[in-house]
Order: C-alpha cells, then structure tokens, then sequence
C-alpha cells in the first residue's frame, strides 16, 4: 500500500530525513518509536504532503500512485488519513459541521453513532478544538477519521494526553479504523502509528515495529520486543544494536 523510497526531507533548510526506506503492506499496521526530535512526525508530515516540509531526493508511492510531490487534498482523495499530535483549533467553523463535509457517502444515522461511540454529543455546536481538553481533542480528531474512513491512517501519539478513562475508548475506536476486529486477509486499511509509551500496543494488534533516531531508522522487529528493551535499558541500546554487524 505505502511503499517508502531513501526519503530525505528538509525543513528551512535543514535535513530531518536522511534516506528513509519503508514498505507497509495491505492490513498492515506498523508503529514508530523514537525520542523526541528524531524526525518521527516529519516522515508523517511528509507523506501526507504538509508544506512546510521538502523533500529533496526519493519518493513515496501509495498505491500504486507516485504522491511525493502530489498536495494534501489529492493524497487525502486516494484514502490517506492523519491524525495530528496538536492539531490546531479552528475558530469559526463548528465541529458537526465539518462531519457533513466529510461525510457525504455516509448515512446520517452512521454519522450519530460514530458521535456517540466517541461520546462527542455535546460537541457537534462548538468550534473545532476551540477549549477541548487534550482527551476531547484526540477524540474529536478519532471521530473526523471515523467519517472519513481513509485506507491509510496516521496516527502521531493518540495516546498523549488522554487519560486513562479513555485510553480504553481511543484504543477500541483505532483497532476498528484498522480493521483489528476482521481475519488479515480481509482487511483493506493500513496503519502507521508513533507512540512514545506503548499505552496504544494494549489495544492493537501491531505487525512491525521500527526506531528512527536522528532522523534514520536503527531498529526494525518486534514492535513490543523493541518497546520493552527501550523501557529498560533506553534508545542508545538501540544505537548499540545498530553498530553489529
């Protein structure tokens, strides 16, 4: 589905990308673990063609379509999704509104129900993100790709900020965007999924896991191997990895 080619991407002028290579196939769901910094949001950035980030050698494919120099609306069209880290608040335009943008293949009664699984009733009259707390946010930015519903979704830490009442619902709402509930050769939706704690693994059934430091990849595997040797002996573990041969 997403077929990644030695990405190098720059922001201002610097290099955050230093030849990034990744395939995820079809049903796939593969998560991206790394410190802070490492250029782990900038390969998101980039794949879904946010502006202020260039690329300057490689390409992205998805499916089959050469997006690397392709604008946001197109790639979004072809059924790619992203879910900000901080998305910003949107005064002036209200959140119900924008479910019926977005949702013009959908019927209304499965509009409601995606509302009410997210329990953002009482949100449809306010303006986007406008006061939402940081749980309210990360459920709001769930429910917009609910309606969407992309074959490709991106996720930059949909844990942060939510507390655990909700861990549990944003875990749920994600494994169904994914298709975790359907047998593998069924699925039509992939995933790519930063986390920084690992709250998210609880409720996903993950298929790769990979490490990017200083904007390169140092680890690829087990996604819950990786977590737990980084929990307790931390990322330069993983620098250590990378030197033997």
């Amino acid at each position: 589905m997403l077929h990644i080619e030695d990405l190098h991407a720059e922001i201002g002028g610097k290099e955050i990308l230093h030849g990034i290579t990744l395939h995820i196939e079809p049903g796939e769901t593969h998560v991206l673990m790394g410190p802070n910094g490492s250029g782990k949001s900038t390969l998101l950035m980039c794949i879904m063609g946010i502006d202020a980030y260039t690329i300057t050698k490689g390409s992205i494919t998805f499916n089959g379509v050469d997006v690397t120099h392709l604008p946001i609306h197109e790639r979004a069209r072809l059924g790619m999704g992203i879910m900000f880290q901080r998305p910003p608040s949107i005064p002036g335009l209200k959140l119900g509104k924008m479910l019926n943008v977005i949702s013009p293949n959908k019927k209304p009664e499965d509009v409601s129900e995606a509302v009410s699984r997210m329990n953002m009733e009482e949100f449809m009259g306010r303006d986007i993100n406008l006061g939402f707390s940081g749980g309210e946010i990360k459920r709001s930015e769930i429910l917009q790709m609910m309606i969407q519903d992309p074959h490709f979704i991106m996720l930059d830490e949909p844990e942060s900020g939510v507390d655990l009442e909700n861990i549990h619902l944003m875990g749920e709402s994600i494994a169904r965007l994914l298709q975790k509930n359907q047998r593998f050769v069924n699925r039509k939706n992939s995933g790519l999924v930063i986390t920084h704690t690992g709250y998210i693994l609880d409720y996903l059934d993950v298929d790769k896991g990979h490490v990017m430091i200083n904007g390169e990849f140092k680890c690829h595997g087990n996604p819950r191997e990786i977590l737990k040797l980084i929990k307790e002996k931390g990322y330069h573990e993983c620098l250590k990895c990378a030197k033997i041969p």
